[in-house]
């Protein structure tokens, strides 16, 4: 259904998986599987999540399990497939569940967010006030913490049942859609783009070139997505894999569209916020006045013109095949 992608150790992901009541985590826990609404969000979380990647449960202010993503599937009239109940909002909208994952238990285990080894995620939770967002990406060190945890398991799942109906979601810049088969191609799904390409090593080593650090290894770094700071949430941060006697960290803030003076102003606030171990700041953008342009050279800050090649905006196109047509350019000051 899906192009798989064999994913190299250093692109390996992990990811906490929030839930909003007992049951549903119950049903995730016993089926092996993490389901999404038919929302923006719920797409949101699908796409950001490959298969290979790890995952957790978040409920309660309690880690549970660790599991390795086998495959990834959405389905027609989920409303009818259970193993959750269809849910209601506030705004009287009712979504069920088309976006799922289909996980293989590596490890048992029940863990406090309040643990050290769960600060990273745990500082994102405390800036945002709770939760308010379907997953949360931890980094490296997290990943490798939770590995030790709890006992070891090597439990399979059932990849769908005969006779589901599937389908793969589609995106398009200006063409008609139909959600949630079709959805507009909006900033938060070309943000993911760029994570998942700048984790590529060699795409990253470019861009490090790009920053005239080159003496650096891509290798040597992870690329993360959105972190709260207490000015705001970066898009994506890029910092040391295994931090030794200090840290290095790049900030990359990403527009769908023209960047503008307010958005070097917020990356800035963030280059600020992060310190003396922020190396730079990267803003993505489809074009940047010559404005912005000169206020980004004074303050360390690099520009990169993105585009997607061959690619027709009045048509539409599996997350996949944007990825493949996605090109990032260095602007030159």
């Amino acid at each position: 259904m899906s192009k798989t992608v064999r994913k190299e150790a250093t692109n390996i992901a992990y990811f906490l998986l929030a839930l909003s009541n007992r049951e549903n985590l119950d049903l995730c826990l016993k089926y092996k599987l993490a389901g999404f609404t038919e929302s923006k969000s719920g797409l949101w979380t699908f796409t950001e999540i490959e298969e290979g990647d790890f995952v957790s449960f978040l409920y309660g202010a309690r880690v549970f399990h660790l599991y390795r993503v086998k495959a990834k599937k959405a389905f027609r009239n989920a409303h009818q497939l259970g193993p959750w109940k269809p849910i209601t909002f506030r705004s009287g909208k009712t979504y069920s569940f088309p976006f799922r994952l289909f996980l293989s238990l590596s490890r048992e285990l029940e863990e406090p967010m309040v643990r050290a080894e769960f600060a990273y995620v745990a500082e994102n939770l405390l800036l945002r006030g709770g939760y308010r967002k379907t997953h949360f990406q931890a980094d490296q060190t997290t990943l490798q913490a939770v590995s030790q945890m709890g006992v070891p398991c090597s439990e399979e799942t059932q990849i769908g049942t005969p006779g589901e109906e599937t389908f793969i979601p589609r995106f398009t810049l200006k063409g008609p859609h139909c959600f949630p088969e079709t959805s507009p191609f909006q900033e938060c799904f070309l943000q993911t783009l760029i994570r998942q390409w700048l984790s590529v090593p060699k795409n990253l080593q470019n861009v490090l070139e790009w920053c005239n650090l080159g003496n650096l290894c891509a290798q040597d770094f992870e690329v993360l997505g959105e972190k709260a700071l207490t000015t705001g949430h970066v898009d994506i941060l890029i910092k040391n894999r295994t931090p030794m006697g200090g840290s290095q960290k790049f900030v990359v803030e990403v527009k769908l569209n023209q960047a503008r003076k307010k958005d070097v102003e917020q990356l800035m606030g963030y280059m600020h916020e992060i310190g003396k171990e922020c190396q730079g700041g990267i803003l993505v953008a489809r074009g940047f006045p010559s404005s912005a342009l000169q206020k980004m050279q004074e303050n360390r800050i690099h520009a990169s013109t993105y585009f997607f090649e061959d690619l027709d905006p009045e048509k539409s196109y599996t997350f996949w095949e944007f990825r493949s047509k996605l090109r990032l350019t260095r602007v030159s000051s």
